[in-house]
């Protein structure tokens, strides 16, 4: 008797880490998403650092600071849902939809493009691509 072979393929795992990690925050599990990044993963988020403070590459505790402060300031936690992935090798590319209420009353909805590298079973590099505008009036605009 052969031994079966496995379904599951690099790719297969890679698309799998990217996926958990936004339904884990989905879930306002903020610990358990931050726990899939690689203690050195660069966490890249679109926009000019001078304009939108949120900008530019962030280190593992950095994110988790910034999701902990963003997720507070919500009445619910922020829904992630991703609308489709598509992988090869260790990267990831998904599209995903956003939405929370801020306590402020500010709805926030928002739609990325987000690149995923995965390293094992850890997310070693992320780039987020968003609506910048709509992040600074509904995050930091008075």
């Amino acid at each position: 008797m052969t031994p079966a072979l496995s379904t599951t393929t690099t790719t297969e795992q890679t698309k799998a880490v990217a996926r958990s990690f936004f339904e884990r925050f989905d879930a306002n599990d903020i610990d358990g998403a931050v726990a899939l990044l690689a203690d050195d993963a660069c966490y890249w988020l679109a926009g000019k650092p001078e304009l939108l403070p949120s900008a530019g590459p962030h280190d593992k505790r950095q994110m988790a600071e910034l999701f902990r402060r963003m997720t507070v300031r919500m009445t619910d936690g922020l829904r992630m849902t991703v609308k489709n992935a598509i992988a090869e090798g260790d990267q990831a590319a998904l599209e995903i939809e956003s939405l929370g209420t801020l306590k402020n009353g500010r709805i926030y909805r928002n739609e990325y493009h987000v690149l995923v590298t995965v390293r094992g079973d850890r997310i070693a590099a992320v780039k987020e691509y968003y609506d910048t505008q709509h992040v600074h009036a509904t995050w930091f605009q008075a």
